[in-house]
């Protein structure tokens, strides 16, 4: 492997777009389903559309910053640009955290569902399986991954279409057991519990911020990746607005045992096995293609860090044959294979305080690089790049305070690390090198 070699530039808006919504995993609504309706207090539509106003002003800043840096890095290279060097490096320990997570998260519930369905097998056997498909898949090249997910992508988009088209049948056939008012606040649930809520289902929108970690691999990613974003946070709402409004209308009632498994008993409650066979079997490669696009995400990430000296050097090399960075995708393969040992709950946590850091810099980025920095202040100029990411980091900042206090203690042990890493290693943080974009951008 080689440190002198550049990543391979040859992915389309097409590309780019699946990636996104394999890493989002439009699956994850079900096989989060239990943590995030308990967490919301059964409220989940007025929960995501909080959620989604919160991402949709931070999806729109990190359209403005990959605009202005199209090279990988995300909210690490974007607020070391704009903001300073230091507090770069803690974003990006912290988006670090958000991206390991996603990973132990998908091989995580690859094995929860697979144990659900097939009892007799260790849910530790399948996370090991899924570890090993989704390393070698990485290793391979990452048009190969985006071309896989393209298939994994579309099977969810149909899954979820059907079952909404079944829920909607059923309404028809004996109408909506909860009324049609999908604001309705349940008894006992407070406006409070729903924020909170809020704070968890921005998990189920992450996704999006991952493909700016692979803007030196996208032709054109000036334009590219933010067309990308937006179109896929909105599919992502349109299909989890739908349906949290059947599930919520039809089924208010609903209780599972085990919250980890929640989203294959209201597939049993629903439509009997039958369904519950079909939903395990898309959600195999749902869960496969979010794997393999968190891997390329979180490997990335790594690289870009190991260019800039912040990670040891090794972490910047490239397969000189495949153009991947092997080493890195190998080592997030073995911290993946922690899932054996962590609870859904917890990693959900960790991802939350992770990505909530990360938006809110970028939404902070966005003013201090346009109107601090290049002194750009025109009346579009103000309401796109100051007052957009301002109400962007508001929102970002309240759902911030409403994870619970594990979530933060977690969080914040883990830039205490950070911190103590990045002073016993005693750097200067270098320039973030612009001269490896090559003339495509």
């Amino acid at each position: 492997m080689s440190d002198n070699l550049t990543l391979k530039r040859n992915l389309s808006l097409v590309h780019v777009v699946t990636m996104g919504l394999s890493w989002m995993s439009p699956m994850i609504f079900f096989t989060s389903f239990g943590v995030l309706y308990a967490g919301s207090g059964g409220m989940l539509l007025a929960a995501y559309l909080l959620a989604f106003v919160a991402i949709l002003f931070t999806a729109l800043s990190y359209g403005q910053m990959a605009r202005a840096f199209p090279v990988s890095g995300s909210a690490y290279t974007y607020v070391t640009k704009s903001m300073n060097p230091f507090i770069g490096f803690l974003v990006g320990w912290a988006i670090l955290l958000d991206y390991l997570f996603s990973c132990i998260i998908a091989v995580l519930m690859f094995g929860i569902n697979l144990h659900a369905q097939f009892t007799s097998i260790p849910s530790s056997v399948w996370i090991i399986g899924c570890t090993l498909v989704v390393m070698i898949i990485n290793i391979i090249g990452i048009k190969t991954s985006a071309n896989v997910s393209k298939i994994f992508v579309l099977m969810q988009i149909i899954f979820i279409a059907g079952f909404c088209s079944l829920l909607v049948y059923r309404a028809l056939q004996g109408g909506i057991t909860a009324g049609l008012n999908p604001f309705a606040v349940k008894e006992g649930v407070s406006f409070s519990s729903i924020l909170a809520g809020a704070s968890l289902v921005c998990f189920s929108f992450l996704g999006f911020d991952s493909i700016t970690t692979m803007a030196e691999e996208t032709k054109n990613p000036k334009k590219t990746i933010p067309h990308a974003i937006l179109v896929i946070v909105l599919l992502a709402g349109l299909m989890y607005f739908g349906t949290a409004y059947l599930i919520q209308q039809m089924y208010p009632s609903f209780t599972s045992t085990n919250v980890d498994s929640a989203g294959f008993e209201l597939m049993q409650s629903i439509g009997g096995s039958l369904l519950a066979s079909i939903f395990t079997f898309v959600i195999i490669f749902s869960v496969l293609s979010q794997g393999m696009s968190s891997m390329t995400t979180v490997t990335r990430l790594l690289f870009v860090m190991g260019r800039t000296s912040l990670l040891p050097r090794k972490f910047a090399s490239v397969h000189p044959t495949l153009r991947t960075p092997v080493f890195n995708i190998i080592l997030a393969s073995v911290i993946s294979l922690s899932a054996i040992f962590i609870s859904l709950e917890t990693a959900i946590k960790f991802v939350n305080f992770g990505a909530l850091t990360a938006f809110l810099f970028v939404n902070l980025s966005v003013i201090f690089h346009y109107v601090i920095r290049q002194k750009q202040r025109s009346r579009k100029d103000l309401l796109l790049r100051f007052l957009c990411p301002l109400i962007g980091a508001g929102f970002v900042f309240y759902l911030i305070t409403l994870l619970d206090l594990s979530s933060l203690l977690l969080g914040s042990g883990w830039l205490v690390v950070g911190f103590m890493y990045y002073t016993l290693r005693g750097m200067k943080s270098a320039p973030l090198p612009m001269v490896e974009v090559d003339k495509a951008v």
